[in-house]
């Protein structure tokens, strides 16, 4: 269960709509390293973590990842309210407006959907992790390249870079909990077996036992 405090993690406060710089920071709501995707990726992977910890860091940044959603979708809204049809069709989003008028939705840069297919949940705790500290490092990518495209643009920069800051604490968080998991195998050898099946555990508060 959550707790909902309606007002958003980062204040997002955009003067100037600009619908040709809001089809780039999209791909950050719904494109292949964008917040659904994470969210809904530490969502299903918490659940065949081997300790309580690393359960406890993926449904903590997933709940997080919701909030920078929320912040996302706030950006693409507020870049995009009040448009002429003249700076849609300018913009290049006039394909966009035919399908969702301005509603936002989630597609990448690119045009793409949504799909979930692009993460994974393996129920193996080593795979998830790696990928999660992956993602982290693409979603940071992504936004350091939209930084760069709206570097002179303080009102929709500051926030991004917020954004782009917690991306970096989320893959240190993943880093603990990949090192929480791989204490508890035999630190001797490569990892070769999914520990939730072959080296099977019951958390507890202490962790495995």
């Amino acid at each position: 269960m959550w707790n909902y405090e309606k007002r958003l993690q980062y204040p997002v406060n955009i003067t100037q709509p600009n619908a040709k710089i809001a089809q780039y920071i999209m791909s950050q709501y719904g494109g292949p390293d964008g917040e659904i995707g994470a969210s809904m990726r530490y969502l299903s992977q918490r659940f065949t973590m081997p300790n309580r910890m690393a359960a406890a860091v993926l449904n903590d940044v997933a709940t997080e990842e919701l909030a920078h959603l929320e912040m996302v979708s706030t950006i693409v809204h507020q870049l995009t309210r009040d448009l002429s049809m003249e700076e849609i069709e300018k913009s290049g989003l006039g394909p966009y407006y035919i399908d969702h008028t301005v509603g936002v939705w989630p597609q990448a840069a690119g045009g793409v959907p949504f799909n979930a297919c692009e993460f994974q949940s393996k129920g193996d705790p080593i795979t998830d992790l790696f990928e999660n500290l992956a993602a982290e490092q693409k979603a940071r990518s992504t936004y350091d390249n939209i930084l760069r495209v709206v570097r002179d643009m303080p009102e929709i920069a500051d926030p991004i870079k917020f954004l782009r800051a917690r991306e970096v604490v989320h893959f240190q968080r993943f880093g603990e909990a990949l090192r929480s998991i791989q204490e508890e195998l035999d630190a001797k050898n490569f990892y070769a077996f999914n520990p939730s099946f072959d080296n099977p555990c019951t958390a507890s508060r202490d962790g495995c036992k």
